[in-house]
């Protein structure tokens, strides 16, 4: 699947309906397809072929009780489970991965709900499980457990200022996104460095998603309030040997339906 790459070939803030962005795969030199990107990444000309990508394939959890209610929950408060709903979406994405074949290995969030997520789809792939802290979701402090409305009541000027800068953090020493990004990069360097030119699933949070796509994209911090992401969504960043990145795919939820 060139979407997905592969050998050979929650309120985490609240969700929405689906886009797609590049999903397009990228071509090499020599093909009849668009020109890629060249090595100096201005995405005009004839560049070097850098070779398979490591591909990022990003998987938000499947749903719990607190995200009908599109309540903050973070790496700060309770560590929900699955709700059955959930749990269902789970194997309806774990079947997905297992049909394209091009996933291999499976990376998680040590919080409980993405461990559950992860291990529904690596059991259906044969695959192990490891744990990534960087891939957590924001902390958001006293904010953990309550909707945009209930903040916005209690703290409306800690929550403005969040909203207006990404060095902001929630009330209560929770984390801020410019934090988020540090930690994020970091284990996305990380994961790259572990897995060149492999198909990895990294099962995750919103903000990390968010985080990730951004990063790829070059886009502003405040870019995150405009993505929208469901729970179980597939998302995809391709990583490449000159440095630049592409971003195949936001939100898919067609699994779902």
């Amino acid at each position: 699947d060139t979407l997905f790459g592969g050998a050979g070939a929650g309120a985490e803030v609240p969700a929405g309906a689906p886009a797609a962005v590049g999903t397009g795969p990228r071509p090499v030199a020599g093909s009849d397809a668009e020109p890629p990107k060249t090595a100096g990444g201005t995405g005009t000309g004839w560049g070097p072929d850098m070779g398979a990508p490591a591909t990022f394939v990003l998987l938000r959890h499947g749903e719990t009780a607190l995200t009908p209610q599109k309540r903050f929950s973070g790496s700060g408060g309770t560590d929900p489970e699955l709700s059955p709903a959930g749990r269902r979406q789970a194997a309806a994405v774990a079947e997905a991965l297992a049909a394209r074949g091009t996933v291999q290995a499976v990376v998680s969030s040590p919080l409980r709900r993405c461990r559950e997520t992860a291990q529904a789809v690596a059991d259906r792939l044969g695959l192990p499980v490891a744990v990534e802290e960087g891939l957590r979701e924001t902390d958001f402090g006293a904010w953990e457990g309550l909707t945009f409305a209930e903040v916005r009541e209690r703290f409306p000027d800690d929550l403005q200022a969040w909203l207006d800068s990404p060095k902001a953090a929630p009330t209560g020493g929770g984390e801020s996104f410019t934090a988020v990004t540090r930690r994020v990069s970091a284990a996305r360097d990380r994961l790259l460095s572990a897995h060149a030119g492999r198909t990895v699933l990294l099962v995750t949070h919103v903000t990390p998603v968010k985080t990730l796509v951004r990063l790829a994209l070059g886009a502003p911090p405040e870019s995150l309030f405009k993505m929208e992401l469901s729970a179980a969504s597939l998302s995809a960043v391709a990583y490449y040997a000159d440095g630049n990145a592409s971003v195949r795919l936001l939100n898919d939820t067609s699994h779902l339906r």
